[in-house]
This record gives C-alpha cells, sequence and structure tokens, in this order.
C-alpha cells in the first residue's frame, strides 16, 4: 500500500479521487492555457475583447468539464465508446446539409450558443472506439487482416466526410492518430511499412507525371507545391502567409522584441495571428526563449500522457492515453511545422493558445478521460 492510499483510505470517494489526480497535466495545461490569454491580449492591441475574455471562459469551462469527467469510472467511457464515434459521425454527416460555411470551407455546426466543429469531436472519440475495439480484442488477433481491415474502416470512413468538407489538416490528424492507436496496439510494422511505401511511390508518381499525358495533378496544384517548396515563387499570393510569418520569427530574434511590441502583429502583415499563426506572434514578442518555453511545456504534458499510461494496467485505459497524448502531440507539431515553413498551410490550431471553441473544450474533455483512467487505474 502506498503512501497516499494508506493516508486516504478513510478519506471520502470523491476527495480522495481529487487526490489521485494527475496534477501535473492539470498544472501544464493552466500554463499553456495563460500563454494563450497573454498572447490574445497582444494581438488584440492590449484589450480583453473580442478574443481573451471568451477565451478564459472557455477554458474554465473546459477545466470543470475535464474535473467532473475524471470523477466518472474509466469503464463507463469504454463502455460509451462506440455510442460516441456514431454520434460524431452522425454529425459530420449533418455538416453536409445543415452546416456553417466559412472562407470556401463547410466544417462547422450552429449550436446557437457556439459553433460546433465535429471533425474535432470525432479526433477524440475515434481513439476512444479504437481503444476499445483492441480492449475487447484477443492480443493474439491483434494482426490477423481481418481484424486490421475493421479500424482501418472506422479510420477511413470520417476521413473521407471530413475530407469533403475540405479539411485536409484534420483528415490527416485523424489518420495518423488512428494509425498510432493501431501501432501501440500491437498491430504488426509490416503493414505500416507497407502504407508509407505507397504513400513513397505515390508522391514520385506525382512529380513523374508532370506535363506527361497521364498527369496525377492539375497545373495549379503543382504550383500550390512550388510555393510550399519556395514561398518566395509568390511572395504577394500563395506564399503571403508563410512569408510573413518567417519575417516574424527572424525578427524575434533570442529574447523577442517585447510583450506586444511585434511588428508584423502591430501593422497587420501577419495572417491569421489571433488563430493558426499565433505561434509566430509569440516567437515574434518573446524570442526564440520563449517560443522553446511553449515547446517545452507541450513536451512535458505528452509525457506525463505516456508515463500515466505505461504504468496503467487497464489496456483500454493505456490505450485511450497513449492516443489522446499522440493526437495532442500532432495538433501542436503540425501547427508549428506548418507557420515555420516545414509542412503546408492546413489550418491547423495551436492547442489551447489559439482562439476557438471545439478544438478547446474536445482536448479539455479528452484530458478529463485521461485523468479518468489515472485516477482509476488499478492500485
Amino acid at each position: 500500500m502506498s503512501y497516499l492510499e494508506y493516508n486516504t483510505k478513510f478519506v471520502p470517494t470523491g476527495l480522495r479521487k481529487l487526490l489521485y489526480l494527475n496534477w501535473p497535466i492539470i498544472m501544464l495545461l493552466i500554463a499553456v492555457a495563460c500563454a494563450g490569454f497573454l498572447m490574445l491580449y497582444s494581438v488584440a492591441g492590449g484589450s480583453s475583447d473580442p478574443w481573451m475574455s471568451r477565451h478564459i471562459e472557455r477554458f474554465a469551462a473546459g477545466l470543470i468539464m475535464m474535473l467532473i469527467v475524471a470523477m466518472v469510472p474509466i469503464w463507463f467511457w469504454r463502455n460509451m465508446a462506440g455510442v460516441a464515434y456514431l454520434v460524431s459521425l452522425g454529425l459530420l454527416v449533418a455538416v453536409e446539409f445543415i452546416g456553417v460555411e466559412r472562407n470556401g470551407s463547410q466544417r462547422w455546426l450552429d449550436l446557437g450558443v457556439m459553433d460546433l466543429q465535429p471533425s474535432e469531436l470525432m479526433k477524440i472519440t475515434m481513439v476512444m472506439l479504437l481503444a476499445a475495439y483492441y480492449d475487447w480484442l484477443p492480443t493474439h488477433k491483434t494482426s490477423r487482416p481481418f481484424w486490421v481491415f475493421l479500424p482501418v474502416c472506422l479510420i477511413l470512413l470520417p476521413t473521407y466526410f471530413v475530407l469533403a468538407q475540405p479539411d485536409l489538416g484534420t483528415s490527416l490528424l485523424l489518420m495518423i492518430g488512428g494509425a498510432a492507436v493501431m501501432f501501440v496496439a500491437g498491430v504488426h510494422w509490416a503493414y505500416f511499412a507497407t502504407v508509407i511505401s505507397l504513400g513513397v511511390g505515390t508522391v514520385v508518381a506525382v512529380f513523374k507525371s508532370r506535363g506527361q499525358s497521364w498527369q496525377i495533378l492539375q497545373d495549379y496544384q503543382y504550383r500550390r507545391i512550388e510555393t510550399f517548396l519556395d514561398p518566395s515563387n509568390d511572395p504577394l499570393g500563395a506564399g503571403y502567409h508563410i512569408t510573413q510569418a518567417k519575417i516574424a520569427f527572424g525578427s524575434g530574434g533570442w529574447t523577442g522584441r517585447g510583450f506586444m511590441q511585434g511588428t508584423q502583429t502591430r501593422l497587420n502583415f501577419l495572417p491569421e495571428k489571433h488563430t493558426d499563426f499565433i505561434f509566430t506572434t509569440l516567437a515574434e514578442e518573446f524570442g526564440f526563449i520563449g517560443a522553446i518555453t511553449l515547446l517545452v511545456l507541450y513536451v512535458l504534458i505528452v509525457f506525463f500522457c505516456v508515463a500515466s499510461a505505461v504504468t496503467n494496467k487497464d489496456r483500454f485505459a493505456a490505450l485511450l492515453t497513449l492516443g489522446v497524448a499522440m493526437t495532442f502531440f500532432l495538433y501542436f507539431a503540425v501547427n508549428m511545422a506548418m507557420v515555420t515553413g516545414l509542412a503546408p498551410v492546413v489550418g491547423v490550431p495551436l492547442p489551447l493558445v489559439s482562439y476557438g471553441g471545439s478544438a478547446m473544450l474536445v482536448l479539455m474533455l479528452a484530458f478529463g478521460m485521461v485523468q479518468s483512467a489515472h485516477v482509476h487505474k488499478p492500485r
């Protein structure tokens, strides 16, 4: 019996659960959110409106929701995995008919009090279902073709609807996140090697086909690829966003220009400065040190999630925690790669820092289930 268990065995169950929470993760989430508050205050020109105040309200609501979810036994979330996946899939289908369109993409449902992006919810409910699936499936069947085909279908079905919105970034996160759960569940590496080989072969074929009678992409799509590889080809057009982001990064130097002193932000050269490109604002104002500090906070969150998972003897809880950790990692890794020019601009927010309701609330829900897995793990 551990020291904590010995000293809390006569404490009411609810209070004991609070003591068992993974407090380092909670503190790190609050620290990252506070960085978001500062940046949203800065990009609004020193005002809490229109972004910071609403961001604080949403984070507070998400924090309360996380604690409530954490108090619910993990077996409940295992039993709800199938229902949650089907509801998310139904919402994705509903987007096709009654979704709200913005900037050429139809991704949201108007709920009155807020706009819900079902694809964000699907990232977590798919992880839940895959974790429940591999918890149910005997380990000796994990790599058999039929039992590999079923989870692949569960991943590709929502990916199809997300691609139709269109939302390439989220669809990639869905596929990679689902594949990560399959990998840690024990699916043989040969399946992943085959998929990667096919992907590399497809990329080579795309470039080889240019100018041929069997050209795979349209000319304008090849021009987009060229712009990604060298934004200076079209600095005022398709390469404008990433060019301005790089200027902001470079002007920040080691220690930054100072809080609310970023010229790219102040003069509105930086696009989407409160959402997808908010990391460049932080880098300009707080420099390399500020950017690395935020990255370290993110990595520590992933580390504590992985540490909780590897010490959890419940298979569903461990897979769910690892799946959430991988999804969270993909969020910040893709966003940071995108705004630094290492990946195409695909519209992935910086978790807990970028302004947005759906992504934040879904992430807090996911971390609530991570806490539930930690609180209720066998001791």
